[in-house]
């Protein structure tokens, strides 16, 4: 793997000169343009301060972007993330945070060592678009109090939801116009203007300056920005204990499922954007290594980020030096703006991330599958957005695979089976004179033949026409389990025992495995397979004549 990555890097920077570099540079400050809202407003919404939200996306744009899967990945704070560690938050504080990106990240790590990239494959997109949805949801859920500025209770959005019925909900007139100004100016910004000023950045701007115009004194801002990459607040390794670990063991998954999960999709859809590959696991090495130190600065959690990512392949990025410079002009920000960063209204950054959660939804995906009506893929995206709000994005992920299986498998079990007897009149025998044949039928088997077939497969075989010989065509059954097998064993005992002969043929490779294993080679031996049911008919023919 070591090798590999070497190898990757060499590719990347070969013929790389000052062109290049200016280029990386420029995408990079282009990136920093886009990053610094997200930053603050992601470090603000996970429960944590700005400070760390910008900490973080200093150190993983550095540290994942050097040891990365492939050169275009920006990490660092994204709303996803923001979203579960809210409730973390809530219920652990900021040390529980801290002490879970470190554990995740040590998950991560071992994930990618052991080679585990494929297991986002195994996650059906509609499960995906439904999570990105329901962290949505919870987004926006989560900047009520701070877009309205209102005040609730309780410890999980939907407690503060319900605590409005007791406290009353009372909005703050300055607070709704100021995040309505970043909300409209976001929505209205041209596209062509946001490739080089995001609309983000000038929302924020505009309603600073307008807050501070309008003398809106009593509106809630960002606060002090340490000028230090090593904030006050951070873990401390003598901190580290077996006992936090089971008590956190529901945030740590969380984490680390959401950080393999966000990383690995931004990583493939920016693969398809910019036509290089993506090498998954060294990916999660590196984005478990950045989530055991961030922790150890102050920082948050980090991912790969879409958002950033698709504006530096799109800014002309040339190698992984962009998400570095991005870092370093974040950091200069960092110094050179924090006292005016720590004048934002977090209305502003409110109205940020209510436009961001919006555009977090696959609306494309989610118009495709109501449009078309697929009934399963409505069903699975629903599910699995519902369980992200109610419950947490672990369970989620989980319901939504497992009601996933249950819908494939429910739809698999319909194994269809048809009888076909052969044609007497069209199989010539020497001497073009019609053969004659004993009863004899092929069943054609279509589907896979596992456990959740198997009563409709004994079931459609008991109503077999009472055939002398039976051919078995299998080309259209791709697999068997071991319940399948059983059962074909089973079927294929009760013919021979009433003295009929049984073929096989169209067998594929893994099928072919299972019967050998299974004890069905073995019954009906090797010359009772063939390639094809003509092959078969012509050996019956063969044998027949000798009957």
């Amino acid at each position: 793997m070591i090798r590999t990555y070497f190898e990757s890097l060499k590719r990347e920077f070969s013929g790389y000169g000052a062109a290049g570099l200016m280029q990386d540079m420029m995408a990079g400050l282009t990136v920093c343009a886009v990053a610094l809202p997200l930053a603050l407003a992601f470090g603000v919404s996970s429960g944590a301060t700005a400070a760390a939200g910008l900490v973080t996306a200093i150190v993983a744009g550095v540290v994942i972007a050097l040891l990365g899967g492939a050169s275009y990945q920006i990490s660092g704070p994204t709303g996803a993330m923001s979203a579960v560690l809210a409730s973390i938050v809530a219920s652990y504080g900021l040390q529980g945070v801290f002490f879970a990106c470190f554990a995740a990240g040590v998950l991560l790590l071992l994930a990618g060592v052991f080679k585990l990239g494929r297991l986002i494959t195994f996650i059906p997109m509609p499960v995906i678009m439904g999570f990105t949805s329901g962290i949505a949801v919870i987004i926006a859920m989560g900047q009520i109090d701070n877009f309205f500025g209102t005040v609730s209770e309780g410890g999980s959005n939907l407690e503060k939801l319900a605590s409005y019925a007791r406290l009353g909900f009372h909005p703050d007139l300055s607070s709704v116009l100021i995040g309505l100004l970043v909300t409209a100016v976001m929505l209205v910004w041209p596209k062509k203007w946001g490739a080089r000023v995001p609309g983000s950045l000038v929302g924020i701007v505009l309603a600073t300056a307008v807050a501070a115009a309008a003398g809106m004194d009593s509106l809630a801002v960002v606060g002090d920005i340490p000028r230090t990459l090593l904030l006050a607040d951070r873990l401390h390794l003598s901190g580290l204990s077996l006992s936090m670990a089971e008590d956190l063991i529901s945030p740590i998954v969380t984490i680390a499922a959401l950080g393999m999960i966000e990383s690995l999709l931004c990583g493939a859809s920016a693969a398809r954007m910019k036509g290089e590959p993506f090498n998954a696991d060294q990916e999660l090495i590196a984005q478990g290594v950045g989530n055991i130190l961030l922790p150890l600065f102050g920082g948050v959690p980090a991912t790969a980020a879409i958002a950033r990512t698709s504006v530096a392949v799109k800014s002309g990025q040339q190698t992984r030096l962009t998400s570095v410079f991005h870092s370093l002009f974040l950091l200069a920000s960092m110094f050179l703006l924090g006292g005016v960063m720590a004048r934002l209204p977090l209305a502003a950054l409110a109205g940020v991330l209510m436009v961001t959660a919006w555009r977090m939804n696959d609306w494309a995906g989610i118009r495709y599958i109501f449009r078309h009506r697929f009934k399963s893929g409505i069903s699975q995206f629903l599910v699995t957005m519902v369980a992200t709000v109610v419950f947490d994005l672990t369970t989620a992920i989980i319901l939504g695979v497992i009601y996933s299986a249950v819908l494939y498998m429910a739809k698999s079990s319909h194994i269809r089976i048809s009888f076909s007897d052969i044609d007497e009149g069209k199989v010539r025998a020497e001497g073009g004179a019609p053969a004659v044949l004993r009863s004899s039928g092929v069943a054609y088997i279509t589907g896979p033949l596992f456990f959740g077939a198997v009563d409709e497969f004994n079931h459609r075989m008991a109503a077999m026409p009472a055939y002398d010989h039976v051919i078995l065509s299998m080309r259209g059954m791709p697999s068997v389990d071991v319940s399948g097998a059983q059962a074909m064993l089973e079927l294929c005992q009760s013919l021979r025992e009433q003295g009929k002969s049984v073929a096989c043929c169209g067998m594929s490779e893994p099928v072919r495995t299972y019967f050998d294993r299974a004890g069905i080679t073995e019954l009906l031996g090797e010359e009772s397979y063939f390639w094809s049911a003509d092959q078969a008919i012509v050996d019956l023919l063969k044998a027949d004549r000798a009957y």
